[in-house]
C-alpha cells in the first residue's frame, strides 16, 4: 500500500443473493483516499452509494476485492475486529442524529468512549472538549428534546469526533435540517477539515456535494467519475 493513503479500495464488488437472483450492488470499484481529504460520494437512489458507505464504514465487507485502512486488509476481518476498527477509526454522522433521548449532550458524546472502556473521568473530559470543538459546550447538560435540530447535529458530530477517528463519515448530514441550519453545519465541516480531519460526505444532493473538494459519483454500482470539484461552495 502507498503510505500516503488512509484508505485504498481495489476492484471491490458486492453482491446480494436473493433466492435465485443475484444483485450486483457494486462492480469493480477502486478508490484511494489520503488523510486530510474532503470528498463527497454522490449518486441517486439505487446507485450503490449506501452499500459503498457501509463498506467504507466497516459495517459490511466486499464480496471480492480488497479494502485497506491504514494498511490493514479490512476485507478479511471478522465481526469483532470490524467492530473494534469501526469504533476506533470511523466517526459516523447520521441524517437523524441517532442521539439517545434520555441522555444529555455530554452523556451522548461519551458513549463511544464508554464502549471502548475509557474510564469515566477521562471520557467526560474528552466529551466536553469535543463539544467545545463544535461550539456547544454551554448546552452540554441539555437533552436532545431541549436542543434545536442544528444543535442536535452538532452533538452528533462531537460524538463522532470524540474518539479522534481516522475519518468522519457523514450520511446526508443536513437532510433533517432547514437550509440555514444546513449551511451552519457545512461551515462546521469546513472548519473541521481545515483542522486536518478527513471528511467523507454521502449525499444525493449536488448542493451538498459541492461543499467537498473532491467529488465521486456512483451510478449503477460503478464509479462514474472521480474528480476535483470545479464549483466548490465556500462557506462565508
Amino acid at each position: 500500500m502507498n503510505d500516503n493513503y488512509l484508505i485504498e479500495i481495489t476492484h471491490i464488488t458486492k453482491r446480494y443473493e436473493m433466492g435465485d437472483n443475484v444483485v450486483m450492488a457494486l462492480q469493480d470499484v477502486s478508490l484511494a483516499i489520503r488523510e486530510g481529504e474532503y470528498l463527497s460520494i454522490m449518486g441517486p437512489s439505487g446507485s450503490g452509494k449506501s452499500t459503498f458507505m457501509n463498506i467504507l464504514g466497516c459495517l459490511d465487507t466486499p464480496s471480492t476485492g480488497e479494502y485497506k485502512f491504514r494498511g490493514v486488509d479490512v476485507s478479511n476481518l471478522d465481526d469483532d475486529d470490524l467492530s473494534a476498527m469501526r469504533n476506533k477509526e470511523i466517526g459516523f454522522v447520521f441524517q437523524n442524529f441517532n442521539l439517545l433521548p434520555k441522555l444529555d449532550a455530554v452523556q451522548n458524546v461519551e458513549l463511544p468512549l464508554a464502549y471502548a472502556g475509557v474510564p469515566a473521568a477521562e471520557r467526560h473530559e474528552r466529551a466536553v472538549r469535543a463539544l467545545e470543538r463544535v461550539k456547544l459546550a454551554e448546552r452540554m447538560h441539555h437533552k436532545p428534546s431541549e436542543l434545536s435540530g442544528g444543535q442536535r447535529q452538532r452533538v452528533a458530530i462531537a460524538r463522532a469526533l470524540v474518539t479522534n477517528p481516522g475519518i468522519l463519515l457523514a450520511d446526508e448530514p443536513t437532510g433533517a435540517l432547514d437550509s440555514k441550519t444546513g449551511v451552519e453545519i457545512m461551515r462546521l465541516f469546513d472548519e473541521l477539515h481545515q483542522e486536518g480531519n478527513t471528511i467523507i460526505l454521502i449525499t444525493h444532493e449536488q448542493e451538498i456535494a459541492n461543499y467537498a473538494i473532491r467529488n465521486v459519483y456512483i451510478k449503477d454500482g460503478t464509479i462514474h467519475y472521480d474528480r476535483l470539484n470545479p464549483n466548490r461552495t465556500i462557506v462565508k
